[in-house]
């Protein structure tokens, strides 16, 4: 077979961007001697063709004619050059590569079968470097250890990409008489993550009878028993020292997210906790459903690779609910460490938080835009303690019919799996989610990191609607964390299953039976089809050229049973792999802040003004400027434009209110309306909340304060832009560190304490949720770096009008501006307090009495069109949220603190601008509606802080009459921008 070589370069003239861009990030690295960067595509084609087609192959496909030219061989350095670097960038073996998998379609196309293609990126370094400088180059910028190899140098040849046929090899991992050490240990060097209680378990159960087990046995074991799939923590038995009294939880999250859901029992809940997603009716016809997914530990080895799958797999969740959603719109929240972080205070096997940040990004983007599907809302944290463990979020909304809510599998349905192949990427993906990271983890866990093809899993997507229109699956599902084995064991539970696993479509030669078993290769979804329905249901599939292959059937034995050629490889008890888990019963602690400590920092804020450590400043009645310029600049305030434009958030056609808003598009939306039905004016509601500084014990915090502080969060998002209080549905994510520490279980108690009593308060119902657990790290050292308790609150209402709905936007001069809501001397956690470094004070609590009142009033004076405009206080307090309408609105703002609803001891200047007080909203109300509005919130605490105006300033007085904040609004939005403007 003869071996082919393009080279596609920009032609001269035309903007080299990844050139260019690469050159950008040598510079930071302090290397000043290179000159330029050339950019180049590599294709490797095996093919039998003649120089003839070769040409036509470069002209017509490989390159574009108008701004790249092609070379067939190396194409070397360039002339005249005295100096230049080669770098080529391979993936490793094994790894999907999807542009070479469109190639290989391609080439078909045009009539000639190409027996192999492989890519690779090429970088012609010009300037003097050493080899030093080259290796970090290739390691910091251009390569990923995890998945890629590097080749420098003209003469030096890439990876080979064959890989010999797998011959059958009938494995058992003796255990029966292994004690307490030999199981961690097989455990261990099978990096199966169970431990000893569970391993005793599985020996018990082979002791009875009387067999050693299958490696494939031992392998479906551990991903349904990991954390990821089984939420063990969450279920566990929990006795809770909180502040001295004994606290007992037979199952934490029944007790809890769970209870509220049951106790609020809304009838339009149709399907919660138990499907991939949780559905809620939207109309007498259709239903939604949503769920956010977490992809942290993929994402750190491989941030595009890992945020891209994170995206594609919770997209194929609502397609695996029930009998299938239509995914129409997409959420995304990360969390990543300092992006100017030095490069020698990265820990050893991190990558950098501003690599991790750009691949991530660059990840969801690519895979969400590829699949048509409109990403509207979400958010960025930051904090040091998310470098080695950044967080993934990627959650994804799809509509479906309401009596297709539900699976129907049948003894006798064939198991069918549909869309992409099978291959060595994403094994162990489940159980290496479930433990903490290391500094070994980007070479050990490799394979754990799925490559996502999102051409693939849109084809897939488009033939399983036309199956679903046409009712010829009885239940689908995802292949998800634990691959095949999760996705046909659990369809198959009630049941019983056989599968013929040499019958999986693979990727490439080489994978044994029990890598096809647990792999998580991306794109692939199992449905049980009725035999009758199989020639219908497979015309569809061929007819737009989707893989679909019957691996096996479900029976009525409830039993698990694996077979390759023939040989029996595997055989399980339903029952024992999906409830023989051990029970666990975990200690938890917690023991409040010191309460002098409390006070003690009370006192010193309203002690008078020359006592206090604050007093000359305060006394001076200071303007406050630079601290809200800085506020504004900071990672977690600041315009995150540089990440939404890179999102389409216009797709399909549905968004009503976008991520950024204002007269030029660029203010920060509360959240997003989408319109799901063309031809209804009914709308959803889309937002999030979520704030760790407020559960940091370090800062005064509290993770109960925190997770209420989230709900209020979400909840206000919505009401701001007119969702309807009575239609609220909450998704509950859960990232925390190692949980066997009753310290850091007893944080996520409190935190699950929380959201029981702020679904009941808001009369709002949980759906769906998910933990990811073990969120730390642990360097060469010994030492670790645990994230901060970490809870995002999703929330998603009904909209009965979305031509009703409002932005924060300032809208007219002239308008009045209102304040409901109170604001307390909550500090701690703040920006401010950020700023500021400091760590005592007290963290927003949230009113569950009246913060409910208020949310519904506002949303009936939005509704009775009473409000132009609605923005929540939130990060950087009443000062931020003023900036952000005025210069969203491109109009002025006067403002007056003393007509600041606020506790007594709220004195101090800094703690009115700079206060997060939960559960306060800015209203602009025009004059004329005045009255009605007053009469509207009657009872609850509001007042009048200020005015829109033409001045183009924002302006805000202190008690005293004098100007706390005197800035141009020009200014504020420049120190809002800059940050990202990257």
């Amino acid at each position: 077979m003869k071996q082919w070589r393009f080279e596609v370069f920009n032609k001269p003239g035309f903007n080299d961007v990844q050139g260019n861009s690469t050159l950008a990030d040598i510079k930071e690295l302090g290397i000043s001697t290179v000159a330029a960067v050339q950019f180049a595509r590599v294709y490797l084609i095996e093919a039998e063709f003649d120089d003839s087609f070769a040409q036509r192959l470069g002209k017509e496909l490989l390159a574009d004619p108008v701004c790249e030219d092609y070379y067939i061989g190396r194409s070397g350095a360039p002339a005249g050059l005295a100096k230049a670097t080669l770098i080529e960038v391979h993936l490793k073996s094994g790894v999907t590569d999807p542009v070479a998998q469109s190639v290989v379609t391609a080439i078909a196309d045009m009539g000639i079968a190409a027996a192999h293609v492989r890519t690779a990126r090429k970088y012609v370094v010009l300037g003097e470097i050493n080899q030093k400088q080259t290796e970090l180059i290739t390691k910091k910028i251009l390569a990923n250890d995890c998945i890629e190899v590097c080749v420098i140098g003209s003469s030096a040849e890439p990876p080979s990409p064959h890989i010999k046929p797998y011959e059958l090899k009938l494995i058992h991992w003796p255990i029966r008489e292994l004690d307490d050490e030999g199981l961690l240990r097989l455990s261990k060097e099978k990096d199966l993550f169970l431990n000893v209680v569970e391993m005793k378990t599985i020996q018990n159960y082979y002791r009875g009878l009387d067999r050693e087990p299958t490696d494939i046995e031992l392998e479906a074991i551990a991903q349904t028993w990991s954390e990821h799939c089984v939420h063990k923590t969450l279920k566990s038995q929990v006795d809770m020292d909180l502040d001295g009294q004994h606290v007992h939880f037979d199952n934490l999250l029944k007790e809890t997210v769970f209870k509220a859901t049951k106790e609020l029992d809304k009838p339009w809940c149709i399907s919660v906790f138990a499907d991939n997603a949780g559905v809620v009716e939207f109309d007498d016809d259709s239903a939604v459903c949503f769920k956010v997914e977490t992809h942290n530990h993929p994402s750190a080895l491989d941030p595009y690779g890992g945020a891209a799958t994170g995206i594609g797999g919770v997209i194929r969740d609502p397609m695996g609910t029930g009998l299938g959603a239509r995914p129409i719109a997409n959420t995304d929240i990360f969390c990543f460490g300092d992006p100017n972080m030095k490069p020698e205070d990265v820990p050893k096997g991190v990558l950098h938080p501003r690599r991790v940040m750009k691949g991530v990004v660059a990840g969801v983007r690519d895979y969400g835009n590829r699949m048509g599907i409109p990403t509207v809302n979400g958010a960025i944290y930051f904090d040091d303690r998310y470098t080695a463990n950044p967080l993934v979020f990627c959650g994804n909304i799809g509509i479906m019919d309401k009596n297709k809510c539900f699976k129907h599998p049948q003894t006798g349905n064939l198991i069918i799996v549909v869309g992409g192949r099978t291959g060595r990427d994403g094994i162990h993906g489940a159980t290496f989610s479930s433990g903490e990271m290391t500094h070994e983890h980007e070479t050990i866990f490799s394979h754990a990191v799925q490559i996502g093809n999102a051409i693939t899993e849109k084809k897939m997507l488009d033939v399983l609607i036309q199956a679903n229109d046409g009712g010829l699956y009885e239940a689908i599902t995802d292949c998800g964390a634990g691959g095949l084995s999760s996705a046909v064991g659990e369809m198959g539970e009630e049941l019983g299953a056989e599968v013929d696993l040499e019958k999986v479509p693979l990727k490439y030669a080489g994978l044994n039976y029990t890598e096809i078993w647990i792999s998580e290769a991306q794109e692939r979804m199992v449905v049980a089809v009725k035999p009758e329905n199989l020639n219908a249901i497979m015309e569809i599939f061929a007819g737009e050229n989707v893989e679909a292959t019957v691996i096996g059937k479900f029976t009525d034995d409830k039993k698990l049973k694996l077979k390759y050629n023939g040989t029996l490889v595997g055989e399980l008890d339903m029952e024992f792999l999906h409830n023989g888990v051990p029970k666990y019963s975990r200690k938890a602690v917690w023991h409040s802040a010191d309460s002098a400590q409390r006070t003690a920092f009370t006192e010193r804020r309203t002690k008078p003004l020359a006592e206090s450590r604050f007093g000359e400043m305060l006394n001076a009645e200071r303007c406050y400027n630079d601290e809200l310029l800085a506020i504004l600049g900071s990672y977690n305030v600041a315009s995150k434009e540089w990440v939404i434009r890179q999102y389409d958030h216009e797709v399909q056609a549905g968004s009503v209110i976008k991520p950024l808003t204002g007269v030029t598009n660029d203010g920060p939306g509360d959240a997003a309306v989408i319109r799901p039905k063309y031809d209804s004016d009914k709308g959803l509601a889309i937002a999030c909340g979520m704030n760790p500084c407020y559960g940091d014990p370090d800062r005064s915090g509290d993770p109960y304060w925190m997770a209420l502080a989230g709900i209020d969060e979400a909840i206000r998002n919505l009401i701001c832009v007119g969702a309807s209080p009575e239609r609220i549905a909450l998704l509950d994510n859960f990232c925390w560190g190692d949980c066997t520490k009753p310290e850091t279980l007893g944080t996520l108690v409190r935190a699950a304490q929380a959201c029981y009593d702020g679904a009941i308060a808001y009369d709002s119902p949980f759906i769906s949720g998910k933990d990811s657990l073990n969120n730390e790290f642990r360097r060469d050292d010994g030492s670790r770096i645990s994230i901060p308790s970490t809870l995002l609150i999703s929330a998603i209402s009904i909209i009965d009008d979305v031509n009703k709905c409002v932005t924060m936007d300032a809208k007219k001069a002239g308008n009045l501006l209102f304040i409901v809501g109170i604001t307390k001397n909550e500090l701690a956690g703040s920006h401010y307090s950020l700023l500021k470094s400091q760590g005592e004070g007290q963290v927003p609590k949230t009113d569950l009495k009246t913060a409910p009142k208020i949310a519904r009033r506002l949303a009936e004076a939005i509704a009775k069109g009473l409000i132009v405009s609605c923005h929540d206080c939130s990060e950087g307090g009443l000062a931020v949220a003023l900036a952000e309408m005025a210069f969203a609105g491109g109009l002025g703002i006067e403002a007056d603190l003393r007509g600041l609803p606020k506790d007594p001891d709220c004195s101090a200047v800094d703690s009115q601008l700079f206060s997060e007080s939960t559960s306060r909203y800015i209203v602009e109300v025009e004059p004329e509606k005045y009255g009605n509005f007053a009469k509207l919130v009657l009872g609850l605490p509001f007042g009048q802080i200020g005015r829109v105006t033409d001045s183009q300033k924002l302006v805000i007085k202190s008690q005293k009459g004098l100007p706390a904040i005197n800035a141009d609004i020009a200014d504020l939005k420049l120190a809002w921008q800059k940050t990202f403007a990257w």
